[in-house]
């Protein structure tokens, strides 16, 4: 079973009992203004997530992890490496993202996950280079872009749901773990 620990949180694959608090988090207008359409989703959408996010793992040997803070055990949110299907232009590519409850926002959490996984991904699973695609304005998530060292390769606009993007990327000679 793959797990990353850093200082404060776990990363880890999925269990059963993740499901609930995810689907909480998952369900904040708030938390998901900036992901796909800005929809939220319910307990049914956010198990379908789950499922395929554990499906990429099996396929891809890497996924979304389970967000675990280490002091408490509760479950922050998610972060890990995708395919970018939605953005054909990108590909072959693979993504790193992340999403936490807005209860986690602000504590260094994500810039904190986001490193260990580009770590994992270049140096575990091999990858030469990891993109973030964001919605621009986004400026939390361009902050911990910033911070992994990733440099803007172009705007363009999300081909289903029409909103402006960026797209940067590092690979491993600008990686400095």
């Amino acid at each position: 079973m793959t797990e990353i620990r850093t200082p404060r949180l776990i990363l880890r694959r999925w269990h059963d009992d993740d499901l609930l608090p995810l689907a909480e988090i998952t369900a904040d207008p708030e938390v998901m203004r900036w992901m796909d359409d800005g929809s939220v989703l319910d307990l049914e959408q956010t198990a379908e997530a789950v499922e395929r996010w554990e499906e990429e793992w099996d396929e891809e040997g890497f996924g979304l992890f389970a967000i675990e803070l280490l002091a408490s055990g509760e479950l922050a949110g998610f972060a890990g490496l995708s395919v970018p299907d939605f953005l054909p232009a990108v590909l072959p590519a693979v993504e790193i993202r992340w999403l936490l409850g807005r209860q986690f926002w602000g504590q260094g959490y994500a810039s904190e996950a986001a490193h260990a996984t580009l770590e994992f991904a270049l140096q575990d699973r091999g990858l030469d280079r990891v993109v973030s695609i964001n919605r621009m304005a986004n400026d939390a998530s361009e902050n911990v872009v910033r911070k992994l060292g990733m440099t803007s390769e172009y705007e363009t606009t999300h081909p289903v749901h029409g909103f402006a993007l960026s797209v940067h990327s590092i690979d491993l000679t600008e990686y400095h773990g």
